[in-house]
């Protein structure tokens, strides 16, 4: 038999896994954010066919010998990247571990493990059809496009197992009327957002301008490029998208849930910012650093919209009626 004090010190160890994996948890996605800044660093130096046409091996090498500067970089991206995916793999394998079958965090850990494959697939899919380094393909445009949904998917399941594991309750999705309506429309238009400024970061690329006039000229050009011309387009949807993002926040803080308020003020301030960025990006001609602080600017965004639809369409807390006393 296991006296009082022995009982204690299995509960007590029992509760700390959890906790221990909410912190591993929240690791993972900021690791994950740091991939994510070295991928876009990889595309904006033109370092992405700085392996050859070869995958997973880099130049037809497990490690490549006396390396260029491209190749040290898009080596040190597919390392890092390889690192993600044993992190989710520990991620998985703790949430089998800590929580009973069933469980949410269970559910967004094994959400993580296929964003994470899908990721490794698509990025391997851009490096073996060559669409990398100068290719301005349409084709290129397309797979952009769904490598950046898939990143959004990928960050939006690791941010809700972090959270799910830090104690948010699950959501319920059905019911939730207008608010819930607007949240799913700020998400969605947030998402094309995010497509449309990964292809108009490509087209800065693979088009660069040396001054503002040029820029002018090239966009409004009848022969530009469809990269070129969402140079205008990409401004005017994030002001549609920030004025229903704002709208989206401002019906969730009526809801009378934890954390709703934070993650709506989170949401709103950020946009500001990240327009502000956005002005001073096109202003200095699109310097790779400012391009990276606006990727890591969109997806705090997107982070801090996901928990907050999380924490609004939560389940509201059971309070155990009070016994009466006597």
């Amino acid at each position: 038999m296991r006296d009082a004090a022995g009982t204690v010190a299995v509960t007590a160890a029992e509760g700390a896994r959890p906790a221990r994996f909410a912190t591993y948890a929240w690791g993972v996605l900021a690791f994950n954010l740091f991939v994510i800044l070295w991928g876009a660093f990889v595309r904006a130096t033109g370092s992405g066919a700085g392996c050859g046409n070869h995958w997973p091996l880099c130049n037809g090498e497990v490690v490549p010998r006396a390396p260029a500067l491209q190749t040290l970089i898009e080596f040190g991206h597919r390392l890092t990247s390889g690192l993600a995916l044993l992190l989710i793999a520990g991620l998985l394998a703790g949430a089998w571990r800590s929580y009973p079958r069933g469980h949410i965090v269970r559910r967004g850990a094994a959400w993580s493990a296929i964003f994470i494959v899908s990721e490794a697939l698509i990025g391997a899919g851009l490096v073996l059809l060559e669409y990398v380094a100068q290719d301005a393909s349409a084709a290129r445009g397309w797979w952009v496009g769904g490598h950046l949904t898939n990143t959004f998917f990928l960050v939006a399941a690791l941010a809700l197992t972090a959270w799910w594991a830090s104690g948010g309750a699950a959501p319920q999705p059905r019911g939730q009327g207008a608010v819930g309506a607007l949240l799913y429309a700020a998400l969605a238009g947030v998402l094309v957002l995010g497509v449309s400024g990964a292809i108009t970061a490509l087209g800065d690329t693979l088009f660069p301008v040396a001054t503002l006039a040029e820029g002018k000229a090239m966009t409004f050009s009848p022969t530009a490029h469809v990269f070129v011309r969402l140079r205008i387009w990409h401004p005017m949807l994030a002001i549609a998208v920030g004025a229903l993002v704002t709208v989206a926040a401002l019906a969730a803080v009526r809801r009378p849930r934890p954390q709703v308020r934070a993650f709506a003020a989170a949401v709103v301030a950020l946009w500001f910012v990240q327009l502000a960025l956005g002005l001073l990006n096109v202003y200095l001609l699109a310097p790779v650093p400012v391009q990276l602080a606006h990727l890591l600017l969109s997806d705090l965004i997107w982070i801090s919209l996901v928990l907050l639809t999380a924490a609004t369409l939560a389940a509201p807390l059971k309070v155990p009626p009070f016994e009466k006393a006597g």
